[in-house]
């Protein structure tokens, strides 16, 4: 295959390369101020536009669940921009009255596309309406929150801290529903929820990735992993299950070639 993005190679670290959820295009993202979306066809794969945004490297960037927008945070600001695919304007949203954050990096999309987490600093969750990007409620962990992921029915959040505590929240009612530890983590860095519900990843900074079962991580404090995934030895930076639940793909970012497929 050719390189997805030939036509417009980026000029810093790409961030993000995510396909888009209907058509056969992807998007790349990253510290060059820009984003470039490209038609797949795997001969070509002509650029369609690419957007830069001045002064502001990106940290993160997005596809809406039905891909008309896309969100993209920067590494050191406390705004962030939409981009509206369909009229092809760039919006910037400047401050989230209610969000008292100096930088707003990491966020999660809900997969119904009802609402968009913003993961803060001092282990504040901000939970923001989609559609109008304003404040629905704060939520709080003990310690430093660094990963979350939403259940594929967006019912529940769970939220992995620094510490090694993974919190399931209802987002309805914004409760705390259960938290328990995991096993043997020394600083949380990762987390996914598979499609059918069935497990949960958590990834650390020894490389370590656990899988349990969900039924476990509701009921107890300290769930016994079904697997314990050691191929990583630098820290696990991305866990992620593929669409029918058979495959965990784990990755760190801190050396080469570290993917692994389970």
């Amino acid at each position: 295959c050719l390189p997805a993005n030939q036509e417009r190679f980026a000029n810093g670290r790409l961030v993000t390369v995510q396909f888009h959820p209907s058509a056969q295009v992807v998007m790349t993202a990253g510290h060059d101020r820009s984003v470039s979306f490209f038609q797949v066809d795997g001969i070509r794969n002509p650029k369609i536009q690419s957007i830069y945004l001045e002064s502001f490297p990106i940290y993160k960037a997005h596809f809406s669940v039905d891909g008309e927008q896309v969100i993209a945070t920067g590494t050191h600001h406390s705004m962030f921009f939409m981009y509206d695919m369909i009229a092809g304007s760039i919006i910037s949203i400047p401050k989230v009255r209610g969000v008292e954050e100096k930088f707003l990096r990491n966020f999660e999309l809900s997969p119904d596309g009802s609402f968009m987490l913003l993961i803060g600093t001092s282990g504040y969750l901000h939970l923001l309406s989609m559609k109008t990007k304003e404040l629905i409620s704060t939520m709080k962990v003990n310690g430093r929150c660094t990963a979350s992921a939403f259940t594929p029915d967006s019912s529940k959040i769970y939220s992995y801290s620094k510490e090694g505590e993974v919190f399931i929240w209802d987002v309805r009612s914004r409760k705390c529903l259960h938290k328990f530890e995991d096993e043997g983590s020394l600083e949380g860095k990762c987390i996914a929820v598979s499609k059918n519900s069935q497990y949960v990843a958590c990834g650390s900074s020894s490389g370590v990735v656990n899988l349990y079962t969900t039924n476990a991580c509701l009921k107890e404090n300290h769930p016994k992993p079904v697997k314990a995934i050691m191929n990583l030895v630098t820290s696990a930076t991305c866990v992620t299950f593929n669409p029918t639940t058979e495959i965990l793909a784990v990755a760190s970012r801190d050396t080469d070639e570290a993917v692994k497929l389970v």
